[in-house]
């Protein structure tokens, strides 16, 4: 897979566009966790959105965590990203199902339901950075919109979507971050409000530029993406590509990870599943391979255990 995503800036240096396409991405989350159509839509805006976050990290090894938890259905949805654009993520209920909307769309705002969106940032520092907001609409989207004005003073615009075939598999997915830089002039301001405000669905416009160069790699598809969507601003607020990017799954989990988080629960607790079980199997929730520890296995990790 290409590069699948790209930074962008306009002329008058007002805003900044970070814009993807994660129909892969999207569709590989969806292989593994065997989603029906609604957890495919809220967990792969999920991956998307926390995807994009992750590229607007500056240091090259921060990393957050984007945490939706609602008293809904799919009760929630989590994904970690990483600022080279790796990511990952699980819903807690794949089997989620509830009736279209009264628009005919698959209802991601009434699966979540009443709740809170977390964001956990590791930059390296001592302690974590923590902010959190209570659900707008569990829309994804437009709650990402609102914890970047809330908790971080910053005037950021999300799109994100996610269109299932019939088949269930991923037709297209997709999202977009513009981020007003400082300085910016009012009229940026005003016509990208005006350009937000009669934009189309983000997955009809990826269909239509999918239709329009049939065949075409990813990074091609993405620059007529972005041209299709700021080509009706004026002139002075036209976008440049700056930059391209790349967001694509990866877990990461490994058997010594696994053997880690073992030793990591203490000597009491390891005591008593040797003791009771003489075998352990973990599941990974990311990813959902599975590692097996035989009793000798487990009597070396205890031996580590320092607590």
């Amino acid at each position: 897979m290409g590069n699948n995503a790209l930074v962008a800036i306009d002329k008058s240096g007002s805003f900044r566009v970070y814009l993807a396409i994660t129909t892969e991405l999207t569709e590989t989350a969806r292989r593994i966790h065997a989603t029906t159509p609604l957890a495919t839509a809220g967990l792969g805006r999920v991956l998307t959105g926390a995807g994009l976050m992750g590229l607007l990290l500056k240091g090259k090894e921060d990393k957050l965590t984007v945490q939706f938890k609602g008293d809904g259905p799919a009760k929630q949805i989590l994904a970690t990203a990483l600022a080279d654009g790796r990511v990952k993520g699980y819903i807690a209920n794949p089997e989620v199902e509830l009736p279209l909307t009264e628009k005919g769309k698959l209802d991601v705002g009434g699966s979540l339901g009443v709740g809170e969106l977390r964001v956990i940032k590791d930059l390296g520092l001592r302690e974590p950075y923590v902010g959190s907001i209570a659900l707008v609409s569990g829309e994804i989207a437009d709650d990402l919109t609102a914890y970047y004005y809330i908790s971080e003073q910053q005037n950021t615009a999300f799109a994100l979507g996610v269109k299932v075939d019939r088949d269930y598999s991923v037709l297209c997915a997709g999202g977009m971050v513009i981020q007003m830089l400082p300085d910016a002039e009012e009229g940026a301001v005003d016509a990208l409000e005006t350009l937000l405000a009669e934009m189309l669905p983000l997955t009809s416009l990826i269909e239509e530029v999918m239709k329009a160069f049939p065949g075409e790699r990813v990074e091609k598809l993405l620059e007529e993406l972005l041209l299709l969507i700021f080509r009706d601003l004026p002139e002075c607020y036209q976008v440049e590509k700056r930059e391209e990017r790349r967001i694509l799954w990866e877990c990461g989990c490994s058997r010594a990870r696994m053997g880690q988080a073992l030793i990591a629960i203490g000597k009491k607790d390891l005591t008593e599943i040797i003791e009771e079980d003489g075998q352990a199997e973990l599941v990974c929730q990311f990813c959902e391979s599975r590692y097996f520890f035989t009793k000798t296995e487990l009597e070396e990790l205890l031996a580590q255990a320092t607590l």
